[in-house]
């Protein structure tokens, strides 16, 4: 048994990996500004309920007598933990390379990559190897529906079978560190790096993997690596030539209807884009053994990851939606599975970074401009800063402005609340309320206080 210190660890990634280190029995700690300020209650009595002991950020959790300080790729120098671990000499290591010593402690590795929709894709095939009771320690970046009512914060699903599947990050160039029996890549688009970046990065994450490789055969920019890897399987929802192929896709009113393989399935998430998903971990199981059929029928009880096109609740009519878009891709997935369905658009689309919006910006404007109609509204408020050393060189105004030339209705916002305000004098019977926006957990509350005085 170590004693392990956590930094940030009220973070999607680095909770996780928190609490497979109780799991496992060891004595674990942990640090959260956010917890400082009052913020993420919900995560900090969740981590507590589990056995993490949780300290303020001051330093003070180093003098419990920690081995080692796991810290994300967030985590400044300047942070007392930081600087407490150094005057002690306690190790200080990255998340991802816990999650790496983690992963390759199972027999079964599987890694899923790629700029948009590994979040689901790992909750997919997390879920499907567990139902068919093969135990796999499954380690996410969202929180996994299915598994609400287990005690701690629910993204990851306990096991301690021979299988591990884990959402492998290409943004900071973790994704190296990882060593797969299997490795998934969703799709490369623009996120963070260069086309030519992904290309490469990817090419090598599928030549490492020992099983084979999940390649979407409907993504342009992955056809480089269609033949990376000795055993590719492809999926796609466009052609029929691919290993897994999904058709006849419908909405619903509670999801998605499609056909795999001469028989109609449901899936509870909307959008085409969840199909293939879908398909990606059907494809990535059947190179485990199971069949393509059994997998799609256990995903019929999938119920999704929150913050993912996440109906948040109705009031009068008015419908409140949380998602976690944030860049060109996943902007254009959610709208056009938002689309499908009748009711104009309010759309809150709170920009990440600074870095990231110069790089995609424009582009993520371009694609709402592809999708809203006149009637649609698109709000944003200035850019989320989660603290660094950054250049503060471009504005929500930046965004609002290109938005205006592809023609969208865009208003900007110098603060959140004042965009509440404003969404609370223009909703109306059959408005659906969006609010889109990465790594900050208080745009889920912001959705239930608007359902609350929308009362």
């Amino acid at each position: 048994m170590a004693k392990i210190g956590f930094c940030a660890v009220s973070g999607s990634g680095m909770s996780a990996v928190a609490q497979v280190m109780k799991y496992q029995g060891n004595e674990v700690y942990g640090t959260d500004r956010s917890f400082d300020q009052g913020k993420d209650t919900k995560n900090k009595e969740a981590l507590k309920e589990v056995g993490i002991k949780i300290f303020p950020q001051d330093g003070s959790m180093l003098d419990q007598g920690i081995d080692i300080l796991y810290v994300s790729t967030a985590v400044e120098d300047s942070i007392p933990d930081v600087k407490r671990a150094k005057e002690l000499n306690i190790p200080i290591k990255k998340r991802s390379d816990l999650l790496a010593d983690i992963f390759a402690s199972h027999k079964q590795r599987i890694a899923v990559g790629g700029t948009s929709g590994k979040s689901t894709i790992t909750a997919m095939i997390g879920y499907i190897l567990d139902k068919k009771g093969l135990k796999p320690l499954t380690i996410n970046g969202a929180l996994l529906k299915n598994y609400e009512r287990q005690k701690g914060i629910p993204n990851v699903i306990l096991n301690n079978g021979e299988y591990c599947v884990i959402e492998a990050d290409e943004s900071d160039g973790s994704i190296e560190k990882y060593s797969p029996t299997i490795s998934v890549i969703s799709n490369i688009t623009l996120d963070h790096k260069s086309i030519d970046e992904l290309q490469n990065i990817f090419k090598n994450f599928a030549q490492k993997a020992s099983i084979g490789a999940v390649v979407n055969k409907d993504c342009v920019n992955s056809q480089i690596i269609l033949n990376a890897n000795h055993n590719t399987l492809t999926f796609s929802i466009k052609d029929k030539s691919a290993d897994f192929y999904a058709s006849n896709i419908t909405p619903v009113k509670d999801g998605t209807l499609y056909t795999y393989n001469g028989k109609e399935y449901k899936l509870n998430q909307i959008g085409a884009f969840n199909i293939a998903n879908a398909m990606c971990a059907v494809a990535c199981c059947s190179l485990l053994g199971i069949e393509g059929k059994e997998s799609c029928e256990i995903l019929q009880n999938f119920l999704g990851t929150k913050r993912r096109l996440e109906v948040l609740g109705q009031v009068n009519q008015i419908t409140v939606i949380d998602d976690f878009a944030h860049n060109p891709d996943k902007v254009k997935a959610s709208m056009s599975a938002l689309k499908s369905y009748d009711g104009r658009l309010i759309i809150m689309f709170q920009p990440h970074g600074f870095s990231p919006m110069r790089l995609m910006g424009k582009e993520i404007m371009e694609n709402f401009a592809k999708y809203m109609d006149k009637k649609d509204i698109l709000l944003i408020p200035e850019i989320f800063f989660a603290g660094g050393t950054v250049k503060h060189d471009i504005s929500s105004k930046d965004l609002v402005a290109w938005a205006k030339e592809f023609g969208v209705e865009a208003i900007y916002f110098s603060t959140r609340e004042e965009l509440k305000e404003y969404i609370l004098t223009i909703a109306r019977p059959q408005d659906r309320i969006v609010l889109m926006g990465a790594r900050d957990n208080s745009i889920t509350t912001m959705g239930y206080e608007l359902l609350e005085k929308l009362k």
